[in-house]
């Protein structure tokens, strides 16, 4: 008598497709349900809405004059706009870069997921580099997010006057488009830096707030020797630097070289760090 023939068990996705890569679609789909993305971007939204109360609730009196950029920040959506990512690009927004960019790996390792990742397997440089990927790119996402609501905000509340300047100049809706932009993609590529620190620290830690905060006092101390005159030209070199310089694309004639200096700076940092991130997963060991 013949025996009868065992039906295939089913076997696990990384059994049935051995070697199968992580998706930037499957990352994106789980970053996004993730709560601390939900909730960053929930207080990038709120951000604006907060500014405009707290402009409602004040008596108008600042102090200083007309000589401060915040005493203009109520005299139309572009002046708003321009103060919301002000305040915000100081300190919220390298939190929001060390967040997405540096959170992502150790989170799988304290999940105790990532040796699954490893094992099923997916190799370690698309694992990175789809990690990376989806954290730049939702660091990107939150600086357009955040500028675009304020332009909104800012439209509803206090009306669709032109950009005025310290100095009393204008820049007209058709040019301000332009620079707003720029001054977008400006400050993602200063958050570079931050996001390779905190991408770096995190492939050798397994706690996320060790990543994150690695890298947020990585740039305070960096910010804090950049108040240091007697370091001459060297401050030229410390990571965000030229972080400021976007404030030179509100005026009339843009002066590039501050711009020019600070891109050059943040690319060779993001790229040196995330060189080392890569080497460093490379010899860790993950699997015992």
């Amino acid at each position: 008598m013949t025996a009868p023939t065992p039906t295939p068990t089913t076997a696990p996705a990384a059994t049935r497709l051995p070697g199968r890569p992580l998706t930037l679609r499957a990352e994106t789909a789980r970053q996004l349900r993730r709560r601390r993305t939900l909730w960053t971007f929930g207080l990038l939204l709120a951000l604006p809405l907060i500014i405009v109360g707290a402009f409602a609730l004040g008596d108008g009196d600042g102090g200083g004059g007309d000589d401060r950029f915040v005493d203009l920040a109520t005299s139309g959506a572009a002046n708003f706009a321009v103060f919301t990512t002000a305040v915000s690009a100081s300190f919220l927004l390298l939190v929001v870069a060390a967040l997405f960019v540096g959170d992502s790996l150790p989170s799988e390792a304290s999940w105790s997921t990532l040796r699954y990742l490893l094992v099923a397997p997916v190799p370690r440089s698309r694992l990175l580099a789809t990690k990376l990927v989806i954290g730049l790119v939702s660091t990107a996402l939150a600086v357009v997010v955040l500028i675009g609501w304020s332009l909104l905000v800012g439209l509803v509340f206090y009306g669709a006057d032109a950009f005025t300047g310290l100095d009393g100049s204008t820049l007209g809706w058709g040019t301000f488009a332009g620079r707003i932009a720029l001054i977008a993609a400006y400050l993602v590529v200063i958050l570079l830096p931050v996001g390779a620190i905190a991408f770096c620290l995190g492939v050798r830690t397994d706690a996320p707030l060790a990543a994150v905060g690695g890298a947020v006092l990585v740039t305070i101390v960096s910010a804090i020797l950049d108040q240091i005159e007697n370091l001459g030209s060297l401050r030229n070199a410390l990571p965000l630097h030229d972080a400021s310089a976007w404030f030179g694309l509100l005026r009339q004639d843009v002066v590039w070289d501050d711009l020019v200096d600070g891109t050059l700076w943040s690319l060779v940092y993001a790229v040196g760090f995330t060189a080392l991130g890569f080497v460093l997963f490379a010899r860790k060991d993950v699997l015992s």
